[in-house]
């Protein structure tokens, strides 16, 4: 079968491997149809430090694909089911766990695609427990962009900043994969939305998705036209993913009360934080990493009643790298999935 393994920094190759094994106990065979690409495949692309693992390295972290195979033991899944591969490797007995809190496993053993084998792969075998249903009608590129991009959101917004129907947001770098989303699932359910982007044309895009407000970044100050925008109150919510550069104006854009929640730091690892505005202000900052398989199940209800991705650009698997590169570089607004 055809996979793309990377061999060494920034060595990626499209070659033929040997297919998986029939599917042992708890296990089904996937056919995969589609992978989205994220940053963390860039950042496993170019290499980095603190990755434990071996390569050659069959590289995809979200995924979607039809079962082809069954192995002994599994009954909640059949041939031809469509289904999503969680790719976090977590224990299933810890006690977070038990309580569906997938993103903390006491003992998770790495993330495929990124430590071990990943999804970009003609066939995979995989745990039937770590498998999500996808809702019938939804098409495979859509799907590829929920076991990540649209379950990362459901975890941000939802069970951590507790955004409510009505609620002003500030959503951080709008023309993301992520901030898309985030953009779409706000505006439907009614919250105010002022998003950030680096150029006026993501500006203009953000704008055509339902944004109310659109700043860019490059040449507008976001705190002041969020504080503005909002009668010098400041926002409810921050969702916020780009790090250093943005830290100080998200805090600053709050209201009293308000919430941050993050869940990367593309600019930067470390930022100064004001204290006493943050305790005076009683603001709650929330760290946001991974989603539960219940946030991905959430995510792809809301794509079966309609709120999709947006798709910037879509590649057949050969293509791979030209997909890196895109995001690498930032040209790119919303997801860019790759067809097998």
């Amino acid at each position: 079968m055809r996979a793309l393994r990377l061999h060494a920094d920034r060595d990626l190759r499209l070659e033929e491997v040997p297919p998986p094994p029939p599917p042992g106990p708890g296990e089904v065979t996937l056919r995969i149809h589609a992978v989205a690409l994220n940053h963390i495949d860039v950042w496993g692309f170019r290499g980095m430090a603190f990755a434990k693992r071996e390569l050659p390295l069959i590289v995809g972290a979200e995924a979607v694909g039809e079962v082809v195979a069954i192995g002994p033991g599994v009954t909640d899944w059949k041939v031809g089911d469509r289904a999503a591969p969680y790719g976090a490797l977590t224990c299933g007995t810890c006690r977070r766990c038990m309580k569906g809190e997938d993103n903390l496993c006491e003992n998770v053993r790495g993330v495929k695609g990124f430590h071990v084998d990943g999804f970009a792969c003609e066939l995979v075998n995989q745990e039937a427990r770590l498998l999500v249903r996808v809702p019938a009608g939804i098409s495979w590129e859509d799907a590829s962009c929920g076991t990540i991009t649209f379950s990362t959101v459901e975890h941000m917004l939802f069970d951590n900043a507790r955004l409510e129907p009505g609620e002003t947001i500030l959503v951080h770098a709008a023309g993301s994969g992520i901030g898309t989303v985030a953009v779409k699932i706000a505006k439907d359910m009614g919250c105010t939305v002022i998003a950030t982007a680096g150029d006026d044309e993501k500006c203009a895009k953000a704008k055509a998705l339902g944004a109310d407000h659109v700043v860019n970044y490059s040449t507008q100050n976001f705190p002041t036209v969020a504080r503005r925008a909002t009668g010098k109150v400041g926002v409810d919510v921050v969702f916020e993913h780009v790090g250093a550069a943005t830290w100080a104006g998200s805090l600053l854009s709050l209201r009293m009360g308000g919430r941050l929640v993050t869940c990367g730091s593309t600019s930067g690892v470390s930022a100064e934080t004001n204290l006493m505005m943050l305790f005076q202000r009683q603001l709650r900052i929330f760290g946001s990493f991974g989603a539960s398989m219940r946030n991905i199940a959430d995510g792809y209800a809301k794509m079966a009643r309609g709120i999709l991705p947006v798709l910037d650009t879509v590649l057949p698997i050969e293509r791979f790298t030209e997909g890196l590169d895109r995001l690498e570089s930032r040209r790119v607004f919303g997801k860019i999935v790759v067809t097998l």
